[in-house]
């Protein structure tokens, strides 16, 4: 049987969390991650957390616990993380990679996961595990990073960041935001790439050459914009289709 190439790329959304005054956020994103783990293609999969755009241990294991009450106690998953401590040691990382059926990864600061992956070699280990079959998906920096490049608050204001360039797009997640699509406007006709705008509680997922779009909201959407002969064309996204179609 041949091995799939699949990313699920959301644009964002809540998932539980507890917030800062005590209370829970809302969980919006059910079935996105029902989705996840409907293509590993098991019953009780092995579901691999990496929120390495968190610099903090303390924030990657607080997001890990509320990531185990969806991934293990509601989908039924078998659950472990890999943080960021633990990437110099090889010899745990690979077995880490090849226990996992699904790895996702969280939100948080782009430019530093990927200056950590790149450094630490994560990065190739990460790409292998995607060409072995595994499910590669993530949430707003873990969305974005798959690409070629995306549009990034890292620095506190919206950049244009250069990603892992698995795929070539331009990706927005919280596309719904303020100045997200008009930054992200710009960074397309100086990059020459067309663009995947995905806002929250949207996902993109790409199987080999396939995609389709998942929405766990009725407001969410996914918009293809790209320049042309100086002229900016932007529509929405069919809710399925054939890469090569969108990326011309």
């Amino acid at each position: 049987m041949k091995i799939q190439k699949k990313i699920i790329a959301i644009g964002g959304g809540e998932n539980g969390r507890i917030l800062e005054d005590g209370n829970f956020a809302p969980y919006n994103t059910k079935e996105i991650d029902e989705e996840i783990v409907k293509l590993s293609n098991k019953k009780n999969p092995n579901f691999l957390f990496i929120n390495h755009a968190m610099q903090s241990l303390e924030t990657q294991e607080s997001y890990f616990q509320t990531m185990k009450k969806i991934y293990g106690d509601k989908l039924n998953c078998f659950c472990d993380d890999l943080k960021t401590t633990e990437l110099e040691n090889k010899e745990k990382v690979c077995k880490k990679l090849k226990w996992a059926d699904i790895i996702y990864e969280g939100g948080g600061d782009t430019a530093y996961m990927i200056d950590l992956w790149k450094k630490t070699g994560f990065d190739k280990l990460l790409y292998n595990a995607w060409l072995d079959g595994k499910v590669i998906s993530g949430i707003s920096a873990g969305a974005m990073c798959w690409f070629n490049s995306g549009n990034s608050d890292s620095e506190e204001e919206f950049t244009n960041l250069d990603c892992l360039d698995w795929i070539n797009f331009y990706v927005t997640p919280h596309a719904n935001e303020d100045g997200r699509i008009e930054s992200s406007i710009k960074h397309l006709n100086d990059k020459k790439i067309n663009g995947i705008f995905l806002s929250n509680c949207c996902a993109l997922e790409i199987i080999d050459n396939n995609y389709k779009i998942i929405k766990s909201s009725n407001d969410a959407f996914a918009y293809l914009a790209f320049w042309r002969n100086n002229q900016l064309y932007k529509k929405e996204l069919p809710e399925s289709g054939k890469i090569d179609d969108i990326n011309m």
